[in-house]
């Protein structure tokens, strides 16, 4: 137990204690005991624009004055119909209906369900499989544990659900087949139709990916020619084409949503974490009018959640939306994200255990092997991915980890600041980062460039 620390009442995923917090502001936290931590991965990549900002908070203070629930069957709000309007001015394309969630969880189910009830509307009965990557992770509910691929969190509940389809998730860097990007992103993608037509094209709903991956394969960014391929391949069976931007979405990536880096839109796309940005719990599905009008004109949605489109929660997403909007956050995101990019890149050149950094804008990633030739990872009893972390905290600075080989071995990190970071808290990182690759250097006796 942390020192200090009282017994608690309270569970989670394991007995790990960490101090508790005092106040939080911009890019910091601390604790109080009055240490200062840099929030490295804006906590689980949900803090996008800071902590206690006072515009978002006044703005939730004058709805909480107003009200703070009004179930959606018996009343509209403003707040909750104002932010549809203005999530569908931002996204691309044609998507521009909004159905808001709480949380990742809730979002990644229902775009899979609001798909399926597309298909049952016109008519694609036998439409039910829905095909995603290994690895991913879209969320702990056993649907959508159903089209992820981690083996930690995916088996002990596997006996509970039925496993959906999966197909390779495009780790290049790990390959060494001699293939240029363009011929890799469409090996990759190829992998896809091959799974359409073994498990037969009328019974497949749609094919659901992480533009640029979260926490299972680490800022995973796959070569271009795999976005055309994969939109082309889902219109050639007339499948629909599911992008997971809990993660990616509202601005993480430089753009609102990541899926505008390349010309394949999705046809539904999930939003959470950034979209409350850790001021209230906040998701949404959005999908075009062609998805959605069918559905209603069979009968409607079968499904929701009671907070769906809560008041103050889509007040607090509003303000939030209206911040990364009028302070130009996603410019400032590519920006710095390609600093520290290029500063982790100099890292993997003083570190030869850095076998590989990846990602886009402020959702970043580096991974640590034991041979960059191979790509082989270290070994798992090191527990790299838990030490790092450990360090890092240690000396002020917050990152996330997980298992990159599927969760059982390979140590991935990452470095995902809020959106509002400048170049100072670059040089911050950065610094305390090669402190504490130092450290787990001289602890687990890698060998160090000069």
């Amino acid at each position: 137990m942390t020192a200090g620390l009282v017994p608690s009442h309270l569970f989670y995923q394991s007995r790990l204690r960490r101090p508790t917090i005092a106040r939080a502001e911009g890019v910091y936290i601390w604790d109080v005991e009055g240490r200062r931590y840099l929030d490295g991965s804006s906590g689980a990549m949900v803090s996008n624009i800071g902590h206690s900002n006072p515009r978002v908070l006044e703005a939730m203070r004058e709805q909480m004055n107003r009200a703070t629930f009004g179930y959606r069957l018996h009343f509209e709000n403003e707040p909750a119909e104002q932010l549809a309007s203005v999530i569908a001015d931002l996204c691309p394309g044609d998507l521009d209906r909004v159905f808001f969630v709480s949380g990742g969880s809730e979002a990644t189910e229902t775009a899979i369900k609001l798909a399926r009830s597309h298909k049952l509307a016109v008519g694609e009965t036998t439409r039910w499989k829905v095909i995603s990557r290994a690895p991913s992770y879209h969320g702990c509910t056993l649907g959508a544990l159903a089209v992820s691929s981690y083996d930690p969190l995916t088996e002990p509940f596997a006996p509970m659900m039925r496993e959906m389809p999966k197909v390779p998730a495009p780790r290049c860097y790990l390959d060494r087949d001699g293939l240029d990007p363009e011929q890799a992103g469409l090996r990759y993608a190829e992998m896809l139709r091959d799974r359409i037509l073994a498990e037969g094209p009328e019974s497949v709903l749609a094919f659901m990916m992480e533009p640029v991956g979260g926490a299972t394969t680490g800022a995973l960014v796959a070569p271009d020619s795999y976005y055309r391929r994969t939109r082309e391949i889902c219109d050639e069976f007339g499948i629909l084409l599911i992008y997971d931007e809990v993660m990616t979405g509202v601005g993480r990536t430089g753009r609102f949503l990541a899926a505008e880096h390349w010309d394949a839109m999705p046809d539904i796309v999930a939003l959470a974490k950034g979209f409350g940005a850790g001021y209230a719990p906040l998701g949404a599905v959005v999908a075009p009018q062609r998805i959605i009008e069918p559905v209603l004109d069979a009968g409607g949605f079968a499904h929701g959640f009671t907070y769906a489109g809560n008041p103050l929660a889509c007040a607090a997403g509003l303000a939030v939306t209206r911040e990364i909007v009028a302070h130009d956050l996603m410019g400032n995101t590519a920006r710095i994200g390609d600093l520290l990019k290029a500063g982790m890149e100099g890292l993997m050149a003083r570190f030869p255990f850095i076998g590989d950094v990846r990602g886009k804008g402020l959702l970043l990633a580096f991974e640590l092997v034991a041979d960059r030739q191979t790509m082989a990872p270290l070994p798992a009893h090191l527990d790299a991915y838990v030490r790092l972390v450990d360090i890092a905290y240690e000396r002020g600075l917050i990152i996330y980890s997980r298992r990159t080989r599927g969760g059982r071995e390979g140590d991935h990190f990452m470095v995902c600041p809020p959106m509002i970071s400048d170049e100072n808290h670059v040089d911050e990182i950065l610094g305390k980062l090669t402190e504490s690759l130092q450290v787990l250097e001289a602890q687990l006796n890698l060998s160090v460039a000069a």
